[in-house]
């Protein structure tokens, strides 16, 4: 399993980064991206905090790490401005909190975040056939999650993403323990949202792509 969207108690997670790894990787996983929220007031602070570690705690646990963000809330017209703050910063990875329908997210967020160029839109709700080609062109990937409420639309991203051609990767929104799914349960929440065996296989394929592009920034 490889998840590219979790928590630390940097923002709204329950563990430390370390223990958050060293539970992923009891669990069986071979990759994970730490992503804590961030907007412009906190980007280069978290990163500051995880660049220097993540290395090791990777390594040290039999895994890759990558220190990453989640831009959450910031208003549309600064999400380019802060993608690159955090880029020019270190992320590895970089998603921004799309337009769940659990959220009250700013219309436009999605995209914005497309057109910013972001890794992956997470959870990006009900989010329409224009944006979902616009990701497909710039090769954003839209998630599939598994986290209660926001998986509410999974099934509309899944069936728009196939219909456009739209890369899709699959998330736990890890913020306790409890989140880091076993692959067999990552797989059924797939095959609920109408994605084929093959397609949460290609799905893990794109987080692995997103994984070595990750290392290749370090």
């Amino acid at each position: 399993m490889i998840d590219l969207h979790t928590h630390t108690f940097f923002s709204d997670g329950e563990l430390g980064p370390a223990e958050l790894v060293r539970r992923a990787a009891v669990a069986g996983y071979r990759a994970l991206a730490i992503t804590d929220h961030a907007d412009q007031s906190n980007i280069i602070a978290l990163l500051q905090r995880l660049r220097p570690v993540v290395a090791e705690l990777g390594e040290a646990n039999g895994l890759i790490l990558l220190a990453g963000a989640e831009l959450t809330h910031v208003p549309p017209k600064h999400i380019a401005a802060v993608v690159k703050m955090a880029r020019d910063n270190g992320a590895q990875i970089l998603s921004v909190h799309g337009e769940t329908i659990v959220e009250p997210v700013i219309e436009g967020t999605n995209r914005a975040a497309i057109e910013a160029g972001v890794d992956i839109l997470a959870h990006p709700g009900l989010i329409t056939p224009e944006d979902v080609q616009l990701a497909a062109q710039k090769g954003v990937f839209l998630e599939v999650t598994t986290r209660k409420g926001h998986s509410l639309t999974n099934g509309h991203v899944v069936k728009l993403a196939l219909q456009y051609g739209a890369r899709l990767v699959v998330n736990n929104d890890a913020h306790a323990p409890r989140d880091l799914l076993s692959i067999e349960m990552a797989r059924k929440v797939a095959l609920g949202a109408g994605m084929t065996l093959s397609q949460f296989d290609e799905a893990q394929a794109n987080s692995l792509e997103l994984v070595k592009r990750g290392e290749n920034a370090a």
